[in-house]
């Protein structure tokens, strides 16, 4: 019988408890069982894991691979048989959640004491990046994009509707001007984005029709938060979705401007996950937990 599972479980003890007696002793194994199965892994995979001296274990670069690789699949199988357990009470696991920085910080993240008040078993595992993820490849169970939707096999629950807006500080507009016409942004310092799927160009309406704007500044970051951060401290204008600045355009922060030659563009907000039918209750818990809430606060941005 294949007991593979097993042979990780006490590989990935060795590499946390430091050495083959103390995991021996928590696993209550003897220290010439444990080493037995590790010299066993490392022979069936034809390398070395663990350099072993008197004083201490250090892992090779692939036995590096195989503890990190070996972590996420037991807590994988951990998840699956949580989740299928007939007398499980309570949704339980955890749940691999990618959103934009923005959205994440602004939209996600104040829902989630609310949620574990509700769903105290479930873990979340939450990785903020405006980078767009592969859920299959990164092993995502939830995302939360903001734009258009590719075709594929993935579930998207529609969130809500995010319009960009141009903002600036009163700080920054006090010592620069307030552009009238977007003839004028050629004076301005314009914060960017250095994504590959940008272009340093903002859709703005010049007489009766939209023009793309090529605009420049000292800032290209990869997340809108730095954006939004470096707008507020006064370094420039910034092009950022509503519910990212609605705070800060109520508390005076932040000032739209150019307001006539905004073109309104709209960009759709969708929470994306995998599987179908057969959607794991712990994701299928975070879902209705955070997709309404989610969409009020789209509503109130």
């Amino acid at each position: 019988m294949d007991n593979r599972a097993g042979e990780m479980q006490v590989f990935v003890r060795v590499v946390e408890a430091g050495s083959f007696s103390e995991a021996a002793r928590q696993m209550m194994m003897t220290p010439s069982t444990v080493s037995k199965l590790i010299g066993r892994i490392e022979t069936r995979l034809g390398v070395r894991l663990i350099e072993r001296s008197t004083r201490r274990l250090s892992l090779t670069n692939e036995g590096q691979v195989y503890y990190e690789r070996s972590t996420s699949l037991l807590t994988e199988l951990d998840d699956i048989e949580k989740d299928l357990s007939h007398g499980a009470q309570h949704a339980s696991g955890t749940v691999r959640v990618n959103a934009s920085v923005a959205f994440g910080a602004r939209g996600v993240e104040p829902l989630l004491p609310a949620f574990w008040a509700a769903h105290p078993h479930i873990r979340v595992d939450l990785s903020l990046s405006d980078e767009i993820v592969d859920l299959y490849l990164d092993r995502t169970d939830v995302a939360f994009r903001v734009g258009a939707l590719e075709s594929s096999s993935l579930i998207a629950r529609r969130i809500g509707t995010a319009r960009r807006k141009i903002v600036a500080s009163p700080a920054y507009l006090q010592r620069h001007g307030v552009p009238r016409t977007i003839d004028e942004l050629d004076h301005h310092n314009c914060l960017g984005f250095n994504f590959r799927r940008s272009a340093p160009v903002w859709p703005l309406k010049q007489g009766g029709r939209i023009v793309d704007r090529t605009v420049g500044g000292n800032l290209l970051a990869n997340n809108g938060e730095t954006v939004r951060r470096m707008a507020i401290a006064g370094v420039g204008l910034a092009r950022l979705a509503d519910f990212h600045v609605a705070a800060d355009l109520v508390a005076g922060q932040l000032v739209e401007v150019l307001v006539g030659n905004g073109t309104g563009d709209a960009e759709e907000v969708h929470a994306l996950h995998l599987g179908g039918q057969r959607v794991p209750r712990r994701v299928r818990a975070f879902l209705d937990f955070m997709v309404p809430r989610l969409q009020a606060f789209m509503k109130g941005s």
